[in-house]
C-alpha cells in the first residue's frame, strides 16, 4: 500500500457544523461523539454543529472539537486498512497526531485537551495576551527585532509558531504585540496580522499553566507510539511515552517548530502527506515548503472517500 504520513490542525481550523456529514453518515462516529459528550459532561456535538460561532472558538471548545473530528476520520480510515506510517500535529494537533500513533486513547485525549483549553484561556488575564502573524520577514531577522522591542519596553514579545518560510507568529503581551507590529513593518515585513485569540499562547506567559497541565498529563494513561510522531518542541521524532508527555508540557510555552517537521516530511520516501482534520490550513503549509508534494486535506465525506479511492489505485 502506498506510504502516507497524517498532519493534523490545531486552533484556528475550527468551522461550525465540522464533522456533521461524518455524524449523519457513519454510525462509529455518532458513537464516538455520543461518547465524548459523555465524558465531558456537556453537548459539544450540538457546539460543533450549531455553534455559535463565538462558543466553539472558546479555546475549552475548540481544543476537543477539533480532536473529535480529526480521531473520528483518523478512526474511518483505519476501518479501510489506512494508516500513516509517521505523524504529526500543529500544536493542539499533536494530541490527535498522539492518539493515531496509539500512544493515547480517544476518550482520555479529548477530556485531556478541553482541560488543556481551559489551562490555556485562564493562564494569562483575559484581553492582556495577544498574538500576530508575521509575514515576509527572515526568521533571524524577527528573532533580533523582537530581543530589541523587549529589551527597550520590558515586555514579553516571543517566536511562537514557526510555520514556513515568510509565516512565523509570534506571542506576547498585548502592549509588545502592538509594538512590534508597528515596528516589524518599518524593519522590512511585508504585513503583521493581529490574530483572533484568547492569550499569549506557545510563549513563556504560559508557563503558570505549565504544573497544572502537566498534572493532568500525569492522570491519564499512555504507551509507547506505534509509529513515530515528530513533536512541536523539538521537530524531532518521539515513540517513547515519558518524553512525550514532558514534551507536551513544554509545548505549552515553546515556539511550535512545524517548518522544520514538514521540511523533514518532504523529504521522506511518502507518497502523500494528509491533512486530517477541519481545514486546510496545513495542507497549504506543505505546498509552499514544497509545491510537487502530494497533499490531501481529508475533512468530510468527499474528501475522505476521494482519498481512500486513491489509496486503493494500483
Amino acid at each position: 500500500m502506498k506510504k502516507v504520513a497524517f498532519i493534523y490542525p490545531g486552533q484556528g481550523s475550527q468551522a461550525v457544523e465540522m464533522g456533521k456529514d461524518l455524524y449523519e453518515t457513519y454510525d462509529t462516529v455518532k458513537a464516538l461523539f455520543d461518547s465524548a459528550d459523555q465524558r465531558l459532561g456537556f453537548d459539544l456535538t450540538s457546539i460543533m454543529f450549531d455553534g455559535p460561532e463565538e462558543t466553539l472558538t472558546k479555546t475549552e471548545y475548540t481544543q476537543p472539537a477539533l480532536l473529535l473530528v480529526s480521531t473520528a476520520l483518523t478512526s474511518l480510515l483505519a476501518e479501510e486498512g489506512i494508516r500513516p506510517v509517521q505523524t504529526s500535529g500543529h500544536s493542539l494537533g499533536e494530541y490527535s497526531a498522539l492518539v493515531a500513533a496509539d500512544a493515547l486513547a480517544v476518550e482520555d485525549a479529548v477530556s485531556l485537551v478541553h482541560q488543556r483549553g481551559k489551562l490555556m484561556e485562564h493562564a494569562y488575564p483575559a484581553g492582556k495576551g495577544a498574538m500576530a502573524a508575521v509575514l515576509g520577514m527572515e526568521q533571524d531577522t524577527l528573532h533580533s527585532e523582537l530581543q530589541a522591542i523587549q529589551k527597550e519596553i520590558g515586555e514579553v514579545v516571543e517566536l511562537a509558531n514557526l510555520n514556513c518560510p515568510g509565516q512565523i507568529v509570534i506571542s506576547g503581551t498585548r502592549t509588545g504585540i502592538d509594538t512590534a507590529v508597528g515596528r516589524l513593518k518599518e524593519a522590512g515585513a511585508k504585513r503583521v496580522l493581529p490574530l483572533s485569540v484568547s492569550g499569549p499562547f506557545h510563549s513563556s506567559l504560559m508557563k503558570p499553566a505549565a504544573a497544572d497541565l502537566a498534572k493532568e498529563i500525569a492522570a491519564v494513561n499512555w504507551s509507547d507510539a506505534n509509529i513515530p510522531v515528530y513533536a512541536n518542541v523539538t521537530a524531532k521524532q518521539v515513540t517513547d511515552n515519558a518524553q512525550i508527555k514532558q514534551l507536551l508540557v513544554e509545548q505549552l510555552y515553546s515556539p511550535v517548530r512545524f517548518q522544520e517537521i514538514l521540511e523533514q516530511l518532504v523529504n521522506e520516501d511518502l507518497d502523500a502527506i494528509v491533512e486530517v482534520g477541519s481545514g486546510k490550513v496545513l495542507s497549504g503549509l506543505v505546498k509552499k515548503i514544497h509545491r510537487r508534494t502530494k497533499t490531501f486535506s481529508v475533512q468530510d465525506v468527499p474528501t475522505l472517500q476521494a482519498f481512500i479511492e486513491w489509496m486503493k489505485e494500483e
